[in-house]
């Protein structure tokens, strides 16, 4: 995928019972960072999640809504968003379906760090292969100009 494809449907609901809909989200005229991650409570995406959670009003003013997907089931984005107090609706991807419709590499039932930021319009404004978490959401609300 690349900046002018149209992003993939998204229908789902997420672990805390939220409704994610890219189409209804483009609909409000807000911006969507589809974030695929390997695993739930691992240091990396541990440090990801987190520092989005930090950024959470920041990235509300951006008007950016974030969603965490990953091959983790439920119970696991339950457990992970209680002990880290995540905000972020985290999709469970245990067939690999949407990471297969955003052509997000998997291997051994991992996804590999990789988001897609989906404009308004629908389409793939950016795309951030091998996403370093340390610095992922600073990266993502400065190319919004956030």
């Amino acid at each position: 995928m690349k900046p002018g494809d149209p992003a993939p449907a998204l229908v789902a609901t997420a672990s805390n019972g939220a409704k994610i809909d890219l189409a209804a989200i483009a609909k409000k005229k807000e911006l969507a960072l589809v974030y695929f991650y390997p695993k739930d409570d691992t240091p990396g995406c541990t440090k990801e999640a987190c520092a989005f959670r930090d950024a959470w009003k920041k990235l509300e003013k951006a008007k950016i809504v974030v969603i965490g997907v990953s091959e983790d089931d439920d119970a696991s984005h339950k457990a992970f968003a209680e002990k880290y107090k995540l905000p972020i609706p985290l999709v469970a991807d245990v067939d690999g379906a949407i990471a297969k419709r955003f052509l997000v590499p998997v291997e051994g039932g991992y996804a590999q760090r990789m988001s897609f930021l989906v404009a308004p319009d629908g389409t793939i404004k950016k795309v951030y292969p091998n996403v370093d978490p340390a610095v992922h959401c600073d990266e993502v609300i400065a190319d919004v100009g956030g």
